[in-house]
């Protein structure tokens, strides 16, 4: 993944960014980590084009974020399943590509099973989101993700609301995907997942990016900011 930030601005009614910059290349899993508040949901929504920053570029792969193709070429998973209750979590999948991608339904059906069955969840494909566990339905909104066939995936805390247990079996799916090729950004809490699933790491504080690097700074922080973080989670 190529990735440009430049001169970022952004605020609602206080600062989130100031003249955020960051250039990077050459890396497949960009994991975000940070306490809540620091910026790091905010520019995950702005690098998948989800959210328009108010000043600054963000480019990814060499295509702005602004760019309305952009949105095409990436998958998003938010913190809780986003399906549609009245639809199984097959049809979650067709209606999309039928309707956002001109998909004719026989072929979304492929799609549809082809990555179920990726997030083993084939055998569920028929059942509506609240007849299925809260890790099968956040894993369904994964399938829905890669069935567009996107360049960059990104995930908003996908575990932020499962148990432990949950929380293992959607990751373990997760990092179960790196060998698809495609690319990776990432917002968690859960740091073993960082260690494990991310080649660069972003740490977030107070809306700057304190420190960055190789998932190794996390075992040898430079800043404060990073060293009382880490000694927090662990």
């Amino acid at each position: 993944m190529k990735l440009k930030i430049k001169n970022l601005t952004h605020d609602y009614d206080v600062n989130v960014f100031r003249d955020l910059n960051l250039e990077l290349d050459g890396y497949q899993s960009i994991g975000i980590i940070g306490v809540s508040g620091s910026g790091k949901s905010t520019l995950l929504r702005i690098m998948s084009g989800l959210e328009q920053p108010n000043g600054g570029t963000v480019e990814i792969n060499d295509r702005s974020v602004k760019d309305p193709f952009y949105r095409k070429t990436v998958g998003f998973v938010f913190q809780t399943h986003t399906l549609f209750p009245h639809l199984t979590l097959k049809e979650n999948i067709t209606l999309v590509l039928e309707k956002t991608r001109d998909i004719e339904r026989h072929e979304a059906s492929t799609i549809a099973e082809k990555n179920l069955e990726r997030l083993q969840l084939l055998d569920q494909a028929h059942k509506l989101p609240k007849n299925v566990s809260g890790g099968q339905a956040q894993r369904a909104s994964i399938a829905r993700a890669l069935s567009v066939n996107p360049d960059v995936v990104f995930l908003d805390e996908p575990t932020s609301s499962l148990d432990p247990i949950l929380t293992h079996e959607v990751l373990s799916s997760i990092e179960d995907l790196k060998n698809l090729g495609k690319d990776f950004v990432f917002v968690t809490h859960v740091i073993s997942f960082v260690r494990d699933f991310a080649d660069y790491v972003l740490f977030m504080h107070e809306g700057n990016i304190a420190e960055h690097g190789a998932p190794s700074i996390l075992d040898d922080p430079q800043t404060d900011a990073l060293k009382n973080f880490m000694h927090k989670v662990r």
